[in-house]
């Protein structure tokens, strides 16, 4: 993490602040870029959708029809959850024939885990 977010401040030859390095820093604490990331963290951090994503960690692939029946749940609920996972980045869909199956997208998901890891320290 860098040591403007750490809370770090950079030091003039003066000892006083610098003004203005936000922008120079962490240029991507704009709005936008924060919701986007908020709506990242908050797909992962639902009970079910982590469920979800153990499912198909543990079978490799999956289609709705089988986290539906495996988990219990309706089938639109078991799409909608998806659907959420799949906004984020978190799972694939890759289409055979009429079947859609879904694969955990694990450059994200360790992408992920390296942001938690740094915010945590």
């Amino acid at each position: 993490m860098s040591d403007f977010l750490k809370g770090a401040r950079g030091n003039g030859s003066n000892g006083t602040p610098k003004p203005n390095q936000l922008q120079q820093k962490a240029p991507s604490l704009d709005q936008l870029s924060i919701k986007k990331a908020s709506l990242i963290f908050r797909a992962i951090n639902h009970s079910l959708r982590q469920e979800m994503v153990k499912l198909i960690d543990k079978k490799g692939q999956v289609t709705v029809t089988e986290i539906f029946v495996d988990m219990r749940l309706e089938q639109s609920v078991a799409s909608q959850h998806l659907a959420i996972l799949r906004r984020a980045g978190i799972v694939r869909t890759e289409r055979d024939g009429k079947y859609v199956y879904y694969r955990l997208n694990m450059p994200r998901l360790e992408m992920i885990n390296e942001m938690v890891t740094n915010l945590l320290k």
